[in-house]
């Protein structure tokens, strides 16, 4: 096991550093000098220009730039952003509302979505298993950006039922509607798989023998048939964890979640590269967490599997 994870850190190593040497060459290649935008349709000193150029590392080749970045980086250094700002800050601010939104998020993916998924998979072709299986299909095929419009104007404005936008993050019960909104998407898919795994699962020969042998349903069902079936289900929601900080970048805009979502979108609107970088940075970073964390959960859910 330690040798695996050793490996597994070692591997993530080329992979951060093609990831973020990708984004930073994305970013800072674009058409467009993000310092005189800083100034808008007012005319721009040209000596000014050139100053602010040189303190920000902006006249240097990119690969040199993405060198100071990475060196920053060891230190927790994570560059500063065009308010005089150090990103690291704003991160701090962000990063910590998008977290609770995500878990929060992540919580009703996994309770009602591998509840259901159990409910209809054991159920296979009754009222409910169908009924689940429009309801997902319904909500697969909707936009993100519609189904929260729609759920602020019913349940926020209409109905008044909770507040259309957030106006206190640390207030968990304003962030009920966001984590539904951005739970829906990745619910729907956890509820189909899981109830696809368990259906073909309940036919395999060690569910039958297990059957034969007198065992009670309770211990069939919980032990022997779940183990088998959320293997797959694990590894979509190990991935999913990183999908839901990032994909908040839609709810975030529309119930005003003051997030990692708000602080990247207007990163790029005012072309503010280091933000942008860095707050990708950290979402690597986590997609590259979880997945270790799901590789380990692989040996705990099924114990034929081994680590060399």
């Amino acid at each position: 096991m330690g040798r695996f994870v050793a490996r597994r850190l070692l591997q993530m190593i080329p992979v951060f550093i093609g990831t973020t040497l990708l984004i930073f060459l994305m970013v800072y290649s674009l058409p467009g000098d993000p310092v005189k935008a800083m100034f808008g349709a007012k005319a721009a000193d040209p000596a000014t220009v050139a100053k602010l150029r040189h303190d920000y590392g902006l006249d240097k080749p990119l690969i040199q730039q993405y060198w100071d970045y990475l060196s920053g980086l060891l230190q927790g250094d994570f560059g500063q952003s065009f308010t005089g700002r150090p990103v690291s800050d704003l991160l701090a601010d962000a990063f910590p509302v998008t977290i609770r939104l995500a878990l929060f998020a992540f919580v009703i993916e996994l309770i009602f979505g591998i509840g259901l998924g159990v409910l209809t998979g054991l159920r296979r072709g009754k009222i409910l298993d169908q009924a689940v299986l429009i309801f997902t299909l319904i909500v697969v095929s909707i936009p993100v950006f519609v189904l929260g419009n729609m759920a602020q104007f019913l349940i926020g404005v209409k109905w008044k039922l909770v507040a259309p936008t957030v106006r206190d993050s640390e207030d968990i019960t304003q962030l009920v509607l966001p984590a539904v909104v951005l739970a829906l998407l990745s619910l729907a898919y956890v509820t189909r798989l899981t109830r696809t795994t368990v259906a073909e699962n309940l036919r395999a020969d060690y569910i039958r023998t297990a059957v034969a042998k007198g065992l009670p349903r309770r211990r069939v069902v919980g032990v022997h048939l779940m183990r088998n079936s959320l293997i797959p289900v694990v590894t979509f929601l190990g991935t999913d964890l990183g999908m839901l900080m990032g994909g908040a970048i839609v709810t975030e805009g529309i119930f005003n979640v003051p997030g990692v979502g708000n602080t990247l979108y207007q990163a790029v609107i005012t072309s503010e590269g280091a933000t942008v970088v860095g707050v990708v940075t950290v979402l690597v970073l986590v997609y590259l967490v979880s997945s270790l964390v799901v590789d380990l959960l692989y040996a705990v859910l099924d114990p034929r599997i081994r680590y060399a």
